[in-house]
């Protein structure tokens, strides 16, 4: 036979030779920098909350599997991805039997009721975020855990009269500043309390502040991001357009006194947001595949976040804007598909 031949299949055309568990366990090595300063934060309590939801997360799979009769796939690492940032997107003081149930639901609902991996639309750890936070809501935004060394808000004072994190405290004074009804004493108290979140933003930089099991450091996410990137296992282009989009609407909506008076860097460096757009806004399965389409994700991501904390009930808006948005990847990726080589656009 020739050497030469042209062979015709059909695509993928190029392939590439990792094969997923390579992918999800590093992805898992890519969470350790966050977890482990979670422990160092909030002790053995950040230990077993994690595991219990990896324990659950591939049990509840692994379970379900059996059921389906299909291959048992628990141990190729997505299992133990939804089950860490399961833990990581609660409270560090929740009851343990929440992090189970959310594990299990967002494994059973957001993901094996699809068929499994590769075909849920939704992301599963977020799905059990979400489940977690509609039914027990008093839990899920009230009971934290003061960190080894530092305080809820980041700001000395302010934790004995609030108890509550910086995205809180905020919202709270927020409200205290635009209500008519406030005295003069409460609107100075409350832009004093906005100011003192806003002057220790470089503590949530490395974590000594009140906040969720995985999300307090940022540098630590952004070790486990930057790794990823260099691996090729994550696109830069979400991440960097939802940071960035944040950080602009954040300046011109977040404020307590009106347009262009919010805090960059506190936007961004405060609640889930790095945690958010380096693991969940760049889920292979759930978010587009086109290069255009990363961009208008993370855009779209960055307008609800900021939408949420502005306006919304919960202070916190990356979980529920990175949900909706998956809504939408089949549609960005329908408008966002490259011409295909040797076609003309519509209407020439």
């Amino acid at each position: 036979m020739p050497e030469n031949k042209l062979i015709v299949s059909s695509s993928p055309h190029v392939r590439s030779g990792v094969a997923t568990p390579a992918i999800m366990w590093n992805v898992v090595l890519a969470l350790l920098p966050a977890w482990i300063v979670g422990i160092y934060y909030f002790g053995p309590r950040a230990i077993w909350l994690t595991l219990i939801g990896i324990v659950a997360a591939a049990a509840t799979e692994a379970i379900i599997q059996k059921i389906r009769k299909v291959p048992v796939t628990a141990m190729d690492g997505s299992a133990v991805i939804t089950g860490m940032l399961v833990a990581f997107n609660v409270p560090p003081g929740v009851p343990w039997w929440m992090v189970v149930i959310g594990s299990a639901v967002g494994i059973a609902i957001g993901k094996q009721v699809f068929g499994g991996l590769g075909h849920n639309p939704l992301n599963p750890a977020l799905v059990g975020r979400a489940f977690l936070m509609a039914s027990w809501p008093v839990q899920m935004t009230t009971e934290w855990i003061l960190p080894r060394g530092g305080s809820l808000s980041g700001a000395t004072g302010l934790d004995a009269v609030t108890g509550a994190t910086p995205l809180t405290v905020l919202k709270l004074a927020r409200s205290t500043i635009l209500d008519p009804a406030s005295s003069i004493e409460q609107v100075e108290s409350a832009t004093a309390s906005v100011q003192a979140i806003y002057a220790a933003w470089p503590q949530q930089l490395i974590g000594n502040i009140g906040g969720c099991i995985g999300e307090i450091s940022a540098i630590a996410i952004l070790l486990g991001g930057i790794y990823l990137i260099i691996r090729g296992f994550c696109d830069w282009r979400t991440p960097i357009t939802y940071i960035a989009g944040v950080a602009l609407l954040g300046w011109i909506f977040g404020g307590e006194s009106g347009f262009f008076t919010g805090h960059a860097l506190f936007q961004i460096f405060t609640g889930g947001l790095f945690l958010g757009a380096f693991f969940m806004a760049t889920d292979m399965v759930t978010t587009p595949i086109t290069k255009k389409g990363r961009w208008i994700f993370g855009i779209g991501c960055a307008v609800l976040t900021v939408f949420i904390r502005r306006w919304g009930g919960y202070p916190e808006g990356v979980s529920y804007s990175i949900l909706i948005m998956n809504i939408f990847t089949p549609i960005i990726d329908r408008h966002t598909k490259p011409r295909i080589f040797g076609t003309k656009k519509a209407g020439q």
